[in-house]
């Protein structure tokens, strides 16, 4: 089945550098298609106006629609991870260049925002044991990358080392 909903991401020229980066972490991704600005304009004739892409299997749009917009927290990419290995693979991968940002959080060097986040964390939050919830909260709240056995020691009131 198509995608219905197509996230178009708004570049000033980077469009390409950043499908290009992109496809490069995330497995079973490609390049799509890249269209190119004619005569009309209103950026220069050859530029690369649009790449379309996948990042394994969801489609996005680059436009390269100048500098009168950029990115902010506002609206993010949430990865779910596996395992401490996935989640820091992608940490890794997608912060360099970028900023660390708390509680998963980062910014790549094109400024999107991305959460990188472990399986399983939404369910210790969820934990019909208030204060295990709150141990596990808490614990992430002083986190930049996810540790999930980290979490998950702090839901079960284990002190950290």
């Amino acid at each position: 089945m198509p995608q219905k909903i197509i996230p178009n991401l708004w570049f000033d020229t980077h469009a390409k550098d950043a499908a290009e980066f992109y496809v490069s972490v995330f497995r079973n991704s490609r390049i799509v298609k890249i269209t190119h600005y004619t005569e009309a304009g209103p950026r220069p004739a050859g530029m690369v106006m649009t790449v379309e892409f996948e990042l394994d299997g969801s489609r996005f749009v680059g436009l390269n629609g100048g500098p009168d917009f950029t990115f902010n927290e506002a609206v993010s990419f949430q990865i779910s991870c596996a395992d401490q290995e996935e989640v820091d693979y992608f940490w890794s991968r997608l912060s360099e260049g970028g900023s660390e940002g708390p509680c998963g959080w980062l910014k790549d060097r094109f400024g999107v925002s991305w959460q990188v986040v472990p399986e399983g964390m939404e369910h210790l939050f969820a934990d019909p044991d208030p204060q295990r919830a709150a141990r596990a909260m808490a614990a992430m709240l002083t986190m930049g990358k996810l540790d999930l056995a980290a979490i998950q020691r702090a839901a079960d009131g284990v002190p950290a080392t």
